[in-house]
């Protein structure tokens, strides 16, 4: 029966600290390889990234822009029309690590309306750092395909090309 108990104890011992190291793991991810090259430099990891001049999210994991539209938040890989020729490298940037960071969407406005216009943020795809020269590379040919970042754009440098 001893010999039972003990099992079970490093049984469970070694489960608990199977979860507890998972847990750390998680805790240091870095999302470099999956971040835009439009955006700003100096983060390992980024789970949203708050536009204060259009008022849009973007969420890394996903790759896709969160925006309101009627009241209701709007999960998409591309931009709303009315932001059709908005270039997605020039506008600022807020990194924002929280679950569902546009929840908080009423006290981001307030906080980052600092940030309107402001257009001086170093972006990944012009960083001299060698540790966003993969993502740099990956993304060359993204920027090339889709202009401004936005995919109605590539439309119309197609369209532009046959004039």
């Amino acid at each position: 029966m001893k010999k039972f108990t003990l099992i079970v104890a490093l049984f469970t011992a070694s489960i608990m600290f199977t979860s507890a190291k998972a847990q750390v793991s998680v805790g240091i991810s870095v999302n470099i390889g999956s971040q835009p090259a439009w955006g700003p430099i100096g983060y390992d990891h980024v789970d949203y990234y708050y536009m204060p001049d259009i008022d849009v999210y973007y969420y890394v994991p996903t790759h896709r822009y969160v925006y309101l539209d009627g009241g209701r938040w709007i999960f998409a890989s591309s931009l709303p029309v009315r932001y059709r020729n908005y270039n997605i490298y020039s506008t600022y940037k807020v990194v924002i690590n929280e679950p569902k960071a546009y929840l908080h969407h009423d006290v981001h406005v307030v906080t980052y309306r600092k940030y309107k216009g402001n257009n001086n943020q170093v972006i990944i795809r012009n960083s001299p750092d060698a540790k966003y020269a993969a993502v740099n590379k990956k993304y060359k040919k993204e920027e090339y395909k889709h202009g401004n970042g936005n995919s109605k754009e590539k439309d119309k440098n197609k369209n532009d090309k046959h004039k």
